[in-house]
């Protein structure tokens, strides 16, 4: 017999190069947790059966809103209402409106952004302190300075205008940004610091090239809750306003009160009108909301 025919076969596996035949996934089977999804639907509910009620009511006429059964889709739905405020001066409300949020939310930015920088890189009890001192403002509420604030405010010949409710607004909305951008910041490894400071980048090129870009989700989340800070303020446009040049959304459901009754249907028309808008924002930013308020916006 020959070498050839003593040679035995050789099982060859796949060619050099290629991939062997792809494992099949392991599906994880956790056991189904009845409380938490019974708990998920109690809060669905909670959430939305008033959106439902507000919605159905605005749809009513004024005839049937007391009588109505909230739970009840109206039997003859009219889109009156919602022509009622379109013609009751909403477009001048809502540019009110998004012009003082805007400016809180630049404002809020502007300062706190660079802050909340300072706060978390520099390493002196100066800061340390100055950092805390700037937090007490997250325990004072907005009641009790609002006398010291309306006397400035006419001191400086602010009053019955937009920066009367825009400057309050962005003061109290920092205290928490300040908390929320320090968080997101300290997520931010040291080596990229170290890195930029290596290629001999300056503190304010660190700033801009490196903070910003990964602390979207904290700026969004202080982007969103700087708006909402605005958009639903009450207490600094009534105190602080008078005539209708400056009235933004929140002043302009009086519109619908009178010393005879309320207007309910027209009401609830205006309030869903009013938080389109800022639904919108929240739909565009709720990734990075999330992200940012569980403390993970710079990773």
């Amino acid at each position: 017999m020959s070498h050839d025919t003593l040679q035995r076969p050789v099982r060859t596996g796949p060619a050099a190069g290629t991939d062997p035949a792809p494992r099949r996934r392991k599906h994880w089977s956790g056991r189904a947790n009845p409380l938490a999804g019974l708990g998920s639907v109690l809060w669905l509910a909670v959430v939305v059966v008033p959106v439902y009620a507000m919605i159905s009511a605005s749809l009513t006429h004024q005839s049937e809103a007391l009588g109505h059964n909230a739970l009840k889709p109206p039997s003859h739905p009219t889109l009156d209402n919602y022509e009622t405020v379109l013609h009751n001066g909403f477009g001048h409300l809502l540019w009110n409106t998004v012009l003082a949020a805007a400016a809180v939310v630049a404002i809020v930015l502007v300062l706190c952004v660079p802050l909340s920088y300072v706060a978390v890189r520099t390493r002196s009890i100066w800061s340390g302190a100055a950092f805390r001192l700037f937090l007490l403002g997250v325990a004072i509420p907005a009641q009790a300075v609002v006398v010291p604030l309306y006397l400035m405010i006419a001191k400086l010949d602010l009053y019955d205008s937009l920066l009367a409710i825009i400057l309050p607004t962005a003061a109290f909305a920092m205290p928490v940004s300040v908390l929320i951008l320090t968080g997101t910041l300290r997520d931010i490894s040291e080596d990229l610091y170290e890195a930029m400071a290596l290629d001999g980048a300056s503190p304010t090129r660190m700033l801009f090239q490196l903070v910003v870009p990964l602390a979207k989700g904290g700026i969004s989340t202080v982007v969103v809750y700087a708006a909402l800070q605005a958009w639903n303020g009450l207490l600094f446009p009534l105190i602080f306003t008078q005539s209708d040049g400056p009235r933004v959304l929140t002043l302009g459901l009086f519109n619908y009160v009178s010393e005879f009754g309320v207007n309910i249907p027209a009401l609830l028309a205006s309030v869903v009108l009013s938080g389109v808008p800022i639904f919108v924002v929240y739909l565009v930013a709720r990734r990075a909301l999330v992200g940012g308020l569980m403390g993970v916006g710079g990773k």
